[in-house]
């Protein structure tokens, strides 16, 4: 899903001054490119409308430009969650504009990021962070989209989904009359409550997906050290974001490559030795951890604009 203003482009070689943005679901994340140079980098709040108030949103955008200055933009690319149609690009791109009003605006999904991140002209993005999703688009220009639902419909395989499915064990033990294992002992401990079930009221508390999406570390430092239920609940993880992805390729016709992003995707090697192999068992090849931000991706995207 891709949506532009309709404001002439520069010619290809001349240099353009413009912003990138990367808009998740808790955090902003903006850079101003002089060509291909990022000279500015800031962040700040969700400007995601799905997440935060339209308001909210305003300002965070508000912070974001301000940091990284307006002058001479030409260009925005941002990319965000929730730009499922065109009016959803058109409702960001509205408030885009309020900032830089002669600038040429495209809005893409922010997956889209993840892949030009990768320097992949094609292929499929899978985000592993708070949510998850993937995002196809094949060599001839066709898109695919699998996930990306919200914590409510999907999400399995995000960092929130083991937070909570931690948060599941421990009371599924405790229903059972059982002690709390290593993993329901250290939730209880990171969390701050005594008894497991004290955690129902904890968990439906405005405690936030952020919060709970936080608690997988304590699963992934259980399945580091060899608890056997903490490992089951990250290869779940990695057979549902695995599936993510095939199902894009099975729409595309495609096999890769396939680059992933977002926090647990990128900084867990036990998801990462997973999620490789389940990739691999699919028929799927040229795997990619990223190594910079998504935003940078909006580089790779401009380089057909700049000299």
């Amino acid at each position: 899903m891709q949506s532009s203003t309709s404001a002439s482009s520069p010619s290809p070689g001349t240099s353009i001054t413009a912003i990138g943005l990367d808009i998740g679901g808790t955090k902003t994340h903006g850079i101003r490119l002089e060509g291909q140079a990022a000279v500015a980098e800031a962040v700040s709040g969700s400007a995601n409308v799905q997440n935060v108030s339209r308001e909210q949103a305003r300002c965070n955008l508000a912070e974001i430009f301000a940091a990284l200055g307006t002058h001479g933009i030409t260009r925005v690319i941002a990319g965000s969650g929730g730009v499922d149609t065109e009016q959803d690009a058109a409702a960001l791109r509205e408030l885009i504009l309020e900032h830089v009003p002669g600038a040429d605006v495209t809005v893409v999904h922010d997956t889209r990021l993840i892949l030009a991140a990768g320097e992949a002209p094609d292929g499929i993005g899978l985000i592993a962070g708070t949510g998850s999703v993937a995002w196809g688009m094949a060599p001839d220009g066709t898109q695919a989209r699998s996930g990306g639902w919200g914590y409510l419909l999907g999400d399995e395989g995000s960092a929130y989904w083991i937070g909570r499915e931690a948060v599941r064990h421990t009371l599924r033990l405790h229903d059972l009359g059982q002690e709390p294992d290593r993993l329901a002992a250290e939730l209880l401990l990171a969390v701050g409550v005594e008894a497991p079930d004290a955690l129902i009221a904890r968990f439906h508390a405005d405690t936030g997906r952020r919060y709970w999406a936080s608690m997988a570390r304590v699963v992934f430092d259980a399945a580091q050290e060899g608890h056997a239920p903490s490992r089951s609940i990250i290869a779940t993880a990695a057979r549902d974001l695995a599936s993510l992805v095939a199902d894009v390729a099975a729409r595309l016709g495609i096999s890769g490559p396939v680059v992933v992003g977002g926090g647990i995707g990128v900084h867990q090697p036990l998801l990462q030795e997973l999620l490789l192999a389940g990739l691999s068992a699919r028929g799927l090849g040229d795997i990619r951890f990223l190594s910079q931000d998504p935003v940078f991706g909006v580089r790779y995207l401009l380089q057909g604009e700049t000299a």
